[in-house]
């Protein structure tokens, strides 16, 4: 499995290397969201507002109302918790071309509550006009600069950074709007997204020789979710619904799936694995996944109550046999 490392930071910058209009806004967090490379090659789109993301959101807003489409970057908390009315107000209101890259989502870093993003995801989704999207590989982090520029309108995207390993083909980029096919199946539908797609497929090569059929969908467009393909996977299996995410189940994935298993009339079974109704501590992320049920063996525990039975599946059995998707998992610095 090919790791990568510091893809957002290359990727940025030739990207935007013909598109003098895109400027890049930084909370004094340059380097840790991966935009000093960036900062040095153009430095004269590049603009620090230290630590103050209300007047950065509020500035955006009127960089985008002058033509220009202003990349925001700080850590995901700091961008929904510390600015969310001027978000709300300078940004989605007027439906202005500003896309939020949010750093450390859940698990992904060990600072604690205070740096922990749990729950924006359902706050950035309940706004009127917005797009939320998340990167669950660097495929996806290589290809979402296009697909949040193509939006008409205001984009927040849950952000990776560091050593991310590629679990999907490059020839196959995001597609805003449209789930990635993991696995078919009938048995059980499961929705993932994020980094819990890659803790799923850790898994899901064991159960399937174990004779389980999972209908595995990956998603990285959280908003909007009305894709028909969506709709069929989870009116048709035999067991139950199962979503995993690295958010609250309160607001995030599950939630949005339950909305529309509830319009749709279905009466499946929906589990929903994700942080329940809990802030997090600050530990490595292979201890928080564990300890809060978004792990592989979670996911199997789960599907072994869905089908009333049991797989005597051992970590290490699950690690000697699933796919070997050797993320660095390193504890990450803030």
């Amino acid at each position: 499995m090919e790791i990568l490392s510091k893809v957002h930071a290359k990727n940025l910058v030739t990207w935007s290397k013909d598109k003098p209009e895109i400027l890049v806004l930084s909370a004094d967090l340059t380097s840790s969201t991966e935009i000093d490379l960036f900062r040095n090659t153009y430095p004269d789109r590049f603009i620090s507002f230290g630590v103050a993301e209300q007047n950065m959101m509020s500035f955006a807003g009127g960089l985008a109302r002058e033509g220009f489409f202003p990349f925001v970057h700080t850590f995901a908390v700091f961008i929904y918790r510390r600015a969310y009315d001027q978000i709300a107000m300078s940004i989605a209101y007027p439906n202005l071309p500003v896309r939020m890259f949010g750093f450390l989502p859940g698990v992904t870093t060990p600072g604690g509550a205070t740096h922990q993003a749990i729950e924006d995801i359902s706050l950035m989704r309940s706004l009127p006009n917005m797009t939320v999207l998340e990167c669950g590989d660097v495929t996806e982090v290589e290809s979402v600069l296009d697909v949040a520029h193509a939006v008409n309108g205001p984009v927040y995207i849950r952000m990776l950074r560091g050593d991310i390993p590629r679990l999907f083909d490059p020839s196959s980029p995001m597609v805003l709007g449209k789930p990635r096919l993991i696995s078919r199946g009938n048995d059980i539908t499961m929705l993932t997204s994020g980094i819990c797609t890659e803790e799923a497929m850790r898994v899901t090569p064991t159960l399937k020789g174990l004779g389980v059929s999972i209908h595995h969908l990956h998603i990285s467009t959280l908003k909007p979710f009305n894709d028909p393909a969506v709709i069929e996977a989870v009116s048709n299996n035999r067991y139950g619904v199962i979503t995993m995410e690295n958010h609250s189940i309160i607001g995030g994935l599950g939630s949005t799936v339950a909305e529309v298993m509830a319009e749709i009339g279905s009466s499946g079974r929906l589990v929903r694995l994700g942080l329940r109704d809990t802030f997090m501590h600050g530990a490595s992320r292979n201890y928080l996944i564990k300890e809060y049920g978004i792990d592989a063996m979670a996911l199997v525990r789960e599907i072994e109550k869905l089908m009333d039975t049991r797989f005597n599946i051992s970590e290490e059995l699950q690690k000697e046999d699933s796919v070997t998707i050797q993320n660095s998992n390193k504890e990450e610095a803030l």
